[in-house]
């Protein structure tokens, strides 16, 4: 399996970013999938979180500004960010997995870069 994140990039704060993440294979429809984030000088954290069905859930940091959704048939997830925080700025990680936000996923993507200017 592939991940392959795209959207990333540089947004004033209070902005907004989308980003997206394509899954190669076929097994993406049955496994939870998320995003996770490393900032600078920072431990990569976990943001957000959906299984199959399309639960969710979040980290407390983001609840209420991102949301996470998924396309089976599109084999693609998603990361809608709002109200965007310079402590937002970090490299996002679409991740694909059963333990996801609970332990370590059984795939990553390679990362897009969000930047958000004060």
């Amino acid at each position: 399996v592939q991940l392959v994140e795209s959207g990333g990039g540089l947004v004033q704060a209070g902005g907004s970013l989308r980003l997206s993440c394509v899954a190669s294979g076929s097994i993406f429809s049955i496994y939870p999938t998320g995003w996770y984030r490393q900032g600078p000088g920072k431990q990569r954290e976990w943001v957000a979180r959906i299984n199959s069905d399309g639960t969710t859930t979040y980290a407390d940091s983001v609840k209420g500004r991102f949301t996470i959704s998924r396309n089976n048939a599109k084999n693609t997830a998603y990361l809608q960010m709002r109200s965007l925080e310079p402590e937002d700025t970090a490299v996002y990680y679409c991740a694909l997995g059963n333990y996801i936000s609970v332990g370590p996923p059984d795939y990553w993507g390679q990362g897009t870069q969000v930047t958000v200017s004060s």
